[in-house]
């Protein structure tokens, strides 16, 4: 296998295209290619930019319509969707209630700390729990009869919100988007397999019965609305690959591999999504590929876009909402590198520090179940206890 040099030759994230795969022979050369570059952009970058045709902006913006009316109502409705005994792995979580793991985590401190001043993240070391409300939204293929989960709290049924003019809107629109944004990442979870030089079906068949979760994310910005607040903290992702779609408000941040330089996202109009790696794929990838950090912040560009919604859209609420979708590995399934992966990321560090660059030490990945890796960092972030 080819050594990847980590050296990115753009800051803009590479593109992949979906309909490669759609349209040509899995064994064609166009379709290696772009699987190839797909695995290699996750490597060097964590992250990618999606196109698929098959995305539509309109079932996006319905989507951020249905969640903007949703998160607009007091709290006391909102609260009747809590699910605090199954650690908010369904329904929805208020404000306050998650907490970024990089304010007192080790490791994620020291990466902070390496990077140059003026491109650390907003400052987390003081930072109360992130001012953020999420609702989980279960995409799972239902588990067969036969199959007894040890983790039903990471797997429990979906909360349907009762609220006169959201509830006959719910399912149907988040169906709908759910479909779709499941429906690319597990295509790109089998580029990503091939790509790395496994089988085709690795990581979908991995992912098959995972707990997949649409996760819109919201913030109020009438209330979080001034230039610097954090409204989702410096942290990297549990899963196996998140995937976004637009959002009407800009915001996010994220740090490529490499580069030490923060990011900010711009996803283009049309059929494009924005897919960046997490902790299952670190894991089960024994390094090669590293979560993606990332934050939302309120910026100069955020404080602008909220004047203009505020005169465009003044009957609309000002709430940030992140078109979010977390695919995740099967809950019961082990979770360890897989070998050949493993010496890659060796083998790449070793170049790495050949070449004088300070490479920061790999954690431990030891053999769990995906679960167990799940409710580890729940605990971490303050949402099981």
């Amino acid at each position: 296998m080819q050594s990847i040099v980590l050296e990115p030759n753009s800051m803009d994230l590479p593109i992949i295209d979906l309909d490669v795969l759609r349209f040509h022979s899995r064994t064609s050369t166009v379709v290696q290619e772009e699987c190839k570059k797909a695995a290699d952009a996750l490597i060097i970058y964590g992250a990618l930019i999606l196109h698929d045709s098959r995305v539509s902006e309109k079932d996006n913006s319905t989507f951020l319509d249905l969640l903007e009316d949703y998160f607009a109502q007091p709290e006391a409705e909102l609260k009747k969707d809590e699910r605090p005994e199954v650690s908010y792995q369904v329904g929805v979580t208020l404000e306050n209630t998650e907490k970024p793991k990089c304010a007192v985590d080790e490791p994620c401190l020291r990466v902070i700390e390496l990077l140059d001043p003026a491109e650390r993240p907003l400052d987390i070391s003081a930072h109360s729990p992130d001012p953020k409300c999420r609702f989980f939204y279960k995409m799972s293929e239902p588990l067969p009869y036969y199959y007894k989960t040890a983790f039903p709290g990471l797997n429990a049924p979906n909360v349907i919100p009762q609220a006169e003019g959201i509830k006959e809107r719910w399912t149907p629109i988040m169906e709908s988007w759910g479909k779709s944004m499941k429906q690319a990442v597990t295509d790109l979870a089998e580029m990503t397999s091939m790509g790395l030089g496994l089988p085709a079906y690795r990581f979908p068949e991995a992912g098959r019965y995972g707990p997949h979760i649409l996760a819109p994310t919201a913030s109020n910005l009438a209330k979080h609305g001034q230039k610097d607040t954090i409204l989702a903290g410096f942290h990297t992702d549990l899963n196996f690959l998140t995937i976004h779609g637009r959002s009407r408000y800009p915001g996010l941040n994220i740090w490529a591999r490499n580069t030490g330089k923060r990011l900010a996202v711009k996803i283009p109009e049309g059929n494009y999504l924005l897919v960046q790696a997490g902790k299952q794929l670190e894991h089960i990838s024994g390094g090669l590929i590293k979560a993606g950090f990332h934050e939302v912040v309120v910026n100069d560009e955020t404080v602008a876009v909220i004047e203009k919604r505020k005169a465009e859209n003044p009957d609309r609420p000002l709430i940030h909402i992140s078109s979010t979708f977390f695919w995740h590995l099967n809950s019961d399934d082990q979770l360890a590198p897989i070998k050949s992966l493993q010496e890659r990321a060796k083998s790449m560090r070793a170049e790495m520090v050949n070449l004088g660059k300070y490479v920061m030490e790999d954690p431990d990945y030891p053999s769990m179940r995906v679960g167990e890796q799940v409710q580890n960092e729940l605990k971490h972030i303050a949402l099981m206890t």
